[in-house]
């Protein structure tokens, strides 16, 4: 039953898609643009500054909660 409830949904939609019109032609009005070649002059600073990269995200606050105290060990009974 299910099978065959798709497949006559297939085929409406099949036949719904092949009723469309698709004769109509709708125009683009297209645009002439000029190509700018202006170029300013950038000035660096010498500023030394220090950035980290770290390797995975949100690492310094996993370091932080993954700490172990001498507690937290395992004794042998």
């Amino acid at each position: 039953m299910k099978t065959i409830l798709s497949l006559i949904f297939v085929l409406f939609i099949s036949v719904a898609a092949q009723a469309q019109d698709a004769s109509v032609e709708t125009k683009v009005n297209t645009v002439e643009m000029t190509i700018v070649t202006s170029y300013e002059d950038v000035t660096i600073g010498t500023a030394t500054e220090v950035a980290r990269l770290y390797k995975f995200k949100n690492s310094r606050i996993k370091k932080a909660l993954s700490f172990t105290t001498k507690r937290n060990k395992a004794k042998m009974a």
